[in-house]
């Protein structure tokens, strides 16, 4: 009986192991694919999802919306599409909802940098303040909201460490 719960047990474990790895595979930074797994880290980020209901951020939608987007690209990618994730919220929380190719016309924040400076803001290196303004980080929309969710935003910025993904091409 032993011998027969822990081979039940190895089993267990190779099946999750395998599927963390499929779960961990490197995707093109930006691409469609990396925008939906950056709405699922968004998701699993408390400061994101409570700091920016708290802050009534998500709730303040331009006029006949019910949702926020930001936009994002990489500048040295000239003829890769940008990506959006589309927020809005869902039992207290700035819930991201979809994550991917841009289909909305307007958006509440645009964001672009190089791919050596979004890397850099993953890994913590370079913060949103710092990022705008030494010019690593390109910002269009409310500075106002930025400003008043610096922590969030810095967040935002960390996704692109927690994603796992290629640079070695555009999307």
């Amino acid at each position: 009986m032993y011998k027969s719960f822990l081979m039940t047990l190895v089993s267990i474990l190779s099946l999750v192991s395998i599927n963390g790895a499929m779960a961990g595979e490197k995707v093109v930074m930006l691409s469609d694919e990396w925008g939906k797994a950056a709405c699922e880290a968004w998701n699993g980020d408390e400061v994101l999802t409570k700091g920016l209901y708290e802050s009534d951020w998500v709730k303040n939608p331009k006029e006949g919306r019910t949702f926020r987007i930001i936009e994002i690209y990489r500048e040295d990618c000239k003829d890769s599409s940008h990506i959006q994730l589309k927020l809005e919220p869902k039992d207290n929380l700035a819930f991201c909802v979809s994550g991917g190719p841009a289909t909305e016309k307007e958006w509440d924040f645009l964001m672009w940098a190089t791919t050596e400076h979004w890397i850099a803001m993953g890994k913590g290196d370079v913060g949103p303040m710092w990022g705008m303004m030494s010019g690593k980080l390109h910002f269009k929309g409310s500075m106002i909201e930025a400003m008043q969710n610096m922590g969030p935003f810095e967040n935002f910025l960390l996704l692109f460490g927690k994603v796992p993904s290629t640079t070695d091409q555009c999307n």
